[in-house]
Formats: structure tokens, C-alpha cells, sequence
């Protein structure tokens, strides 16, 4: 259970509707998650997060699918059920298969076990490398 109130459109203040209604625009969907709702009690963050939201995952060099696998790999590494949650729907949404997710587990998997030993021992980065 979140630790604030879900703010209810019926509920949310003027500038609060309209990050709302930016988010269904964006999005293409009538739907405002959780997230957003909970953010909505404090209106300047609501506000802030989404814009930043916004433009990293809008259109750029990285397709929306590689951003949302790049969103949820992260996810999975700092253990976020929520955004795991929603990012693998987006995920879903854009194009990723089953296979694609349980492939993606396992580059997350093995990326955090092997920079567990590479800090661990300490290693010295290549030359080349830098």
C-alpha cells in the first residue's frame, strides 16, 4: 500500500489535471498509473519527474524498446517491483518477447555478478579501455 494518497483526477488540483492530461497525450492511453498519482501530492515534483520522463524516454537516438529494456534492466538491478512491473509492460508493449525478457534477465544476472568481482578484486581497467 503506498504511503500516500493516490490523487484522483476528480481530486487533483488544476496544474496536477494537466501533467494528467500531458501523460494520456503523450502515452496515446487514458490511463494514469500509480506513479503519477502518488508523485501528484506534490505537484512541482509531479511536474518535474514527468517532464524528465518525457523527454529521455521521447524520440532519439535509442529506439523505444531499447529504452525500456535499458529502463528495466536497471529496474531488475535495483530490485524496483513497480518499475519492473510497468517497464516490462512497456516493454511488452513495444515489441519484446518472452524470450527477450528471460535473455535480458540473464545479461542483468550475470553484469551484476561479474562487476561484483571485478570491484571486488580491484581490477586495473585496461589501457585500451580508456
Amino acid at each position: 500500500m503506498a504511503l500516500v494518497p493516490l490523487i484522483d483526477d476528480d481530486d487533483a488540483p488544476a496544474e496536477v489535471r494537466a501533467v494528467y492530461d500531458d501523460i494520456r497525450a503523450t502515452r496515446k492511453t487514458d490511463y494514469v498509473n500509480h506513479f503519477w498519482r502518488a508523485l501528484a501530492n506534490d505537484p512541482r515534483e509531479l511536474a518535474r519527474v514527468w517532464t524528465h520522463t518525457r523527454d529521455v524516454m521521447g524520440a532519439g537516438a535509442l529506439d523505444a524498446l531499447t529504452k525500456e529494456l535499458v529502463y528495466l534492466a536497471v529496474s531488475i538491478t535495483n530490485n524496483c517491483e513497480y518499475c519492473i512491473r510497468s517497464h516490462r509492460a512497456a516493454a511488452v508493449a513495444k515489441g519484446m518477447s518472452a524470450e527477450m525478457f528471460m535473455e535480458l534477465a540473464a545479461v542483468v544476472a550475470l553484469a551484476n555478478a561479474n562487476n561484483r568481482l571485478a570491484n571486488a578484486l580491484q581490477v586495473d581497467v585496461d589501457e585500451r579501455y580508456r
